[in-house]
């Protein structure tokens, strides 16, 4: 970098312009996307050079592992687990290619953690700081170079793909055909996939060597190092990436095939979610068979199919993936085969979702009503949002009449003296403005309130085109409403904000939807008399938001109350002002 770093080396890091560095590495991936497209192996691995030279790319590494990723305050065998600006500046020269030739990888720290709604837990391994800067580095050139090659139904870990269009995928290959099913499981994929497959597979690209160093760094756990002979770990950045790499060609190999315009025709169909996979067979002999064929593929990356897990099931008995419960019901009267594909939470899923609301009413025990909120709603707001694009609603009101059930036994308990009718005056009314509900749960001081399920409609998810990739510079405009439609997750107020802005920040001009998190900025000061009104808020990036606050000296503090609070308080002052003057208007009549 040009200069020392700055006697405030918080705000110099603020200061940067990260929108410009963005654009010179999009720019440099979409070059490396579009020679990988056509084959040219020698101009890929010369522009993957330039890239992880770039000053823009080793500034964005060291940002995303520092401040964007959920890991950021996980330390690795060395302790660390935050950076400060100052040491984030020295890092970025720390890992350019020239000086990471002269370190080694260091070992990983051992973590075990619980797999989601099971008694068994999964091993994570996590790289030290720099290690992982390192990584994201080498991610940023060799993604790019792999996504012009993926196959069309890869939805695992990759940019602008998600567990919808795995489960719309699906969907689309079976939903009026009968079929068998080849529910596939694949016996610790990330602990046993062969080193020296995955290194032939890379192939000759700029950073092998450091690659091969982070896969044999070995692992410490209880003060104890072990050392790595295969396997890619979990927690690792650039560990996703390595396993669909090892993954690859999965459609090849069970004989899956498209015509020109990209139609699925033949009799096997898979859909692949990471390590998560099923295959669509006519018959139970041909799914045996693919179960054969992929047992060998596997075995060349050093993979096996778990016997426990691994059955082959007819539709009408239904499976699990990736959450849902994917079945054909009988349905002789509105179907012409006679069986209907429903999609639905599976039984486990619903299950989880429970037990986990019901550890947080059990823990809010003694505390106000605020309280309870603010720890439900987000539960509540990321599985209505993930499951909604099934058929969800009769669960969702299933769910409502639970909630119901533990809302009552939580007010009971805080008020074991007071009548019926007193508590529920106190805790429960037409909280939510919008709807002429009663019985809607909060606090009716702050006018805040309880999600319910059933407030977020059933929408189908548009699936992915084929093998359409962000790294595609045809596409911009196609991706960029693709990333619009994420507005649907945000809560309601932040909703009205990104609409207002045509779902652009005001400050850099990009999508409000590019991963990035997003903050509300006012635009007049608090503490110059700015108010908490939607004419004063923006929606925007959460650097731009530091970028804006650290060129006109403002405390970041200044938005962070309303950050905090979701913007309930504006929303309901808002809902009451258009109520009111609804109510002051003469009648047409």
């Amino acid at each position: 970098m040009n200069g020392n770093p700055s006697d405030q080396p918080n705000v110099a890091w603020e200061r940067l312009p990260w929108k410009k560095f963005e654009v010179t590495v999009y720019r440099m991936q979409k070059r490396i996307f579009q020679a990988s497209k056509r084959g040219d192996t020698k101009t890929v691995h010369k522009i993957q050079k330039l890239l992880m030279k770039s000053e823009a790319a080793r500034l964005l590494a060291v940002r995303r592992v520092t401040q964007d990723n959920q890991g950021k305050k996980t330390a690795g065998v060395d302790g660390v687990k935050s950076v400060p600006p100052a040491e984030r500046l020295r890092m970025v020269e720390a890992i350019h290619p020239k000086q990471m030739e002269k370190r080694k990888a260091k070992p990983l720290r051992r973590v075990w953690i619980p797999k989601p709604g099971k008694e068994e837990k999964r091993p994570l391994g996590i790289p030290v700081m720099i290690d992982r800067a390192c990584q994201a580095l080498a991610k940023q050139a060799l993604e790019p170079q792999w996504e012009a090659q993926f196959e069309r139904n890869s939805y695992g870990f990759r940019p602008g793909r998600s567990c919808h269009d795995a489960i719309e995928a699906i969907y689309s290959s079976i939903k009026h055909k009968d079929k068998y099913v080849l529910d596939a499981d694949i016996a610790g994929c990330f602990d046993n996939i062969s080193h020296e497959y995955l290194c032939n597979a890379i192939g000759p690209v700029p950073g092998r060597e450091l690659i091969k160093q982070w896969l044999k760094a070995g692992y410490v756990e209880q003060e104890v190092f072990h050392a790595t002979e295969r396997g890619t770990p979990q927690g690792g950045v650039v560990s996703p990436l390595l396993a669909n790499i090892a993954l690859h060609g999965m459609e090849e190999a069970i004989g899956v095939k498209y015509d020109s315009r990209g139609q699925l025709v033949g009799k096997r169909a898979v859909v692949r979610y990471a390590d998560d996979f099923v295959c669509f067979c006519e018959t139970k002999e041909d799914a045996e068979r693919v179960q054969g064929v992929l047992t060998a593929w596997l075995k060349e990356r050093g993979l096996t199919l778990s016997e426990e897990k691994t059955r082959i099931v007819h539709l009408t008995e239904g499976f699990d993936f990736l959450g849902f419960n994917i079945r054909h019901y009988p349905a002789p009267k509105t179907s012409r085969t006679g069986w209907k594909l429903l999609i639905k939470p599976s039984k486990e899923s619903v299950q989880e979702m429970r037990t986990k609301l019901k550890g947080l009413w059990e823990k809010a025990h003694g505390t106000n009503a605020q309280t309870v909120l603010g720890k439900c709603n987000p539960v509540i707001r990321g599985w209505a949002n993930y499951f909604r694009t099934a058929v969800a609603k009769e669960i969702f009101s299933s769910l409502d009449r639970w909630m119901f059930y533990k809302e009552d036994r939580y007010t009971r308990r805080m008020h074991p003296k007071k009548a019926k009718d007193w508590r529920q005056h106190r805790y429960w009314g037409r909280l939510h403005l919008e709807r002429n509900d009663p019985w809607v749960f909060g606090d009716k001081q702050t006018g805040a309130h309880l999600l319910k399920f059933s407030w977020f409609p059933i929408e189908r998810h548009t699936l992915v085109k084929g093998t359409s990739s962000p790294d595609d510079p045809r596409l911009r405009s196609y991706w960029m409403e693709r990333q619009a439609a994420k507005a649907k997750d945000l809560t309601r107020s932040k909703q009205k904000l990104a609409k207002r802005q045509h779902g652009r920040c005001p400050q850099c001009g990009e999508s409000l939807f590019n991963e990035e998190e997003l903050q509300v900025h006012h635009l007049h000061a608090r503490a110059q008399g700015g108010k908490n009104v939607y004419s004063n808020l923006v929606l925007v990036h959460l650097f731009c938001h530091q970028h804006i606050h650290a060129a006109s000296k403002r405390a970041l503090s200044d938005c962070q109350e309303c950050n905090n609070r979701d913007l309930l308080a504006i929303e309901r002052k808002a809902a009451r002002r258009s109520k009111h003057k609804e109510q002051e208007e003469p009648c047409c009549t």
